[in-house]
């Protein structure tokens, strides 16, 4: 009878990262593009740890056992360096909204009214204000999803980093 194959946990936990991140992110496209919510600048910003650090997470799963160890670790390191950021963006923009602390000027507060006509197209376009939550779970907007993903996409990548050195420090 053949032995089964288990998946390291090292492995096992990277690639849960990439597949939370990846679940993330197409969620946040889904509610834009199928559930009709409008990003706001900071939902935008929040989506670029996802474009980042998603694909060298991808390729450092594809690679897995033929990256020389250093650049492993490198590589686990900045894509986790970029969703601590991600957490950061969350977490300022979850701020935000619950009126914690000031957003960006460009898409909080009142803005002056623009009263002239040659702007009448740009009425067919929806602006929406940073500090407005479009839609919240369990009390939860989903800037505040985007930093407990980002946390847990950290967290996964820690744990993985920490295996690899175990394995690869304690004595065979």
């Amino acid at each position: 009878m053949p032995q089964a194959r288990t998946v390291p946990l090292d492995k096992l936990a990277a690639g849960a990262a990439f597949l939370i991140g990846l679940a993330a992110i197409l969620l946040a496209l889904a509610s834009e593009h199928i559930g009709g919510l409008v990003p706001c600048e900071l939902c935008l910003e929040q989506r670029l740890a996802y474009y980042w650090g998603l694909p060298v997470l991808a390729l450092v799963l594809l690679l897995w056992n033929r990256l020389p160890l250093a650049v492993w670790y490198i590589a686990i390191a900045v894509v986790a360096a970029i969703f601590v950021w991600g957490a950061y963006l969350g977490i300022y923009h979850a701020g935000v909204e619950w009126g914690f602390w000031p957003g960006p000027t460009t898409c909080t507060g009142v803005g002056e009214a623009v009263g002239f006509d040659a702007l009448s197209d740009l009425n067919a376009a929806r602006i929406v204000p940073c500090d407005a939550v479009q839609f919240r779970f369990l009390g939860l907007s989903l800037a505040g999803y985007n930093a407990l993903v980002s946390v847990a996409v950290v967290a996964l990548l820690a744990l993985a980093a920490a295996v690899q050195w175990r394995k690869t420090s304690s004595p065979r």
